[in-house]
């Protein structure tokens, strides 16, 4: 009874507290996230009243598999961005900029904090360096998603950001991988090749192939129903089923081990699934509005879990703005630099990079691997990412939206398009 009564709690906060600010036009994300830091443990949780409010952080990580499904769901609405068609003009810029602004990111935080690290010395050592650069290349899908969902963003931007926002993540695991590797080695003084190169290619590999197995037999088995309702049912749980694949691991004794990132694996499923299925416009459709519920469940709890007692540490704070700075001066020169080299309009030159600065899931993902890795040292990498997360979380979104409006791509809403199927809009338009 009391997850339920914490369900509907957050539910209703985050609408509600939408509804508030929605007289000062911020992004429904921001919104939601403040309502879970409001009913999350350091607040209304905090007074020890029965059932009201989220009353420890071990209690919000038990609700951590309706997180787990909204990122599946994120993740498979993405797949929709690499139709082959679309990606003949888009597919090749995508990539490129996704490589080079993730890779700057990384470049530039790892310079910023090694500078910082002649200063301080072993406060902060030249691993937790590597390792919180590597970090720096994850971008929030939800946030970015969230946004262009709710305002109807359309456009060349628009149109590059979301499979960028796609490709950042893989190459995000690639770099991780390789980073933490290294740092072990500096600390331990011995170097890994498996655990460094081979394993990370394992699971980008066995991600892909799993992913796009799932959407083949999604593709053919969807077309043995024709009611709506149960191809949407349908394609639900295809997401839970990929959500759930993606937790298998298995080890070997010579160290190789075969993981799974659920956000590829789901990813690729939707992308297969949209260019076999010859009626995925519909499906995804429905099934993105299916997830308006989940979606403001997951952006609640992930604002509960944001432990604002990292204020509290002024090396956190200090290191966490070198972070935050670093890694946007990254983010933002990286797909300047390389949107312009690859020939895109001045719009996307100028806003991309802002686009691409919010920061949750995955970079939360990749913190709490080497706080379990790393000790001492991993819990402070943990908690320097936490407050950058807090940050970006609460100001990306409206950074997003600023970025999106000036590139002409949210533009005032003339009618109400909720609740109208794609071939209505396009008689009414």
């Amino acid at each position: 009874m009391e997850y339920l009564l914490a369900i509907g709690l957050a539910m209703f906060a985050g609408l509600f507290l939408s509804r508030l600010t929605s007289k000062f036009n911020l992004p429904d994300v921001t919104s939601y996230l403040v309502a879970g830091v409001l009913i999350g443990p350091l607040c209304l949780g905090a007074l020890g009243i029965p059932n009201l409010g989220l009353p420890s952080f071990d209690f919000v990580e038990k609700l951590s598999l309706i997180s787990d499904v909204s990122l599946g769901f994120i993740a498979f609405s993405i797949g929709n961005e690499f139709r082959l068609e679309e990606l003949k003009h888009t597919g090749r810029q995508a990539t490129v900029i996704a490589i080079v602004q993730a890779l700057s990111a990384t470049l530039f935080v790892d310079l910023g904090l090694i500078v910082l690290h002649l200063f301080l010395g072993d406060k902060l050592p030249v691993s937790t360096c590597i390792v919180l650069g590597a970090i720096a290349t994850a971008t929030a899908p939800a946030a970015t998603i969230m946004v262009v969902n709710q305002y109807k963003a359309k456009g060349p931007l628009t149109s590059l950001l979301l499979p960028i926002v796609a490709l950042d993540d893989a190459v995000g695991l690639i770099v991780f991988a390789v980073s933490t590797g290294i740092a072990k080695a500096l600390t331990s003084g011995s170097i890994n090749l498996i655990s460094v190169l081979v394993n990370p290619l394992i699971e980008i590999v066995a991600s892909v192939v799993m992913g796009a197995a799932l959407g083949w037999v999604f593709s053919i088995v969807e077309k043995f129903f024709n009611s709506r309702s149960k191809r949407l049912s349908l394609a639900v749980a295809f997401v839970f089923l990929c959500t759930a694949f993606s937790k298998i691991e298995m080890t070997f004794s010579n160290g190789v081990e075969i993981g799974f990132s659920s956000l590829l694996v789901c990813m690729m499923c939707g992308t297969i699934f949209c260019n076999l299925c010859d009626f995925s416009d519909e499906i995804m459709y429905r099934t993105d509005r299916w997830t308006g519920p989940v979606y403001v469940l997951f952006f609640v709890l992930s604002g509960a879990e944001l432990d604002l007692r990292v204020f509290g540490s002024a090396a956190v704070v200090g290191i966490g703005l070198v972070y935050i700075l670093m890694r946007s001066a990254g983010k933002i020169f990286g797909a300047s630099v390389s949107s312009r080299f690859m020939g895109c309009p001045k719009t996307v030159c100028k806003y991309l990079g802002i686009t691409l600065l919010p920061q949750a899931g995955v970079a939360l993902g990749m913190s709490a691997t080497v706080a379990a890795d790393f000790g001492a040292e991993g819990t402070i990498m943990r908690s320097i990412v936490l407050f950058s997360v807090l940050i970006y979380e609460l100001v990306g979104p409206i950074l997003t939206k600023i970025a999106l409006t000036d590139a002409g791509e949210i533009t005032p809403k003339t009618i109400s398009n909720r609740g109208v199927m794609p071939e209505e809009l396009h008689k009414t338009n």
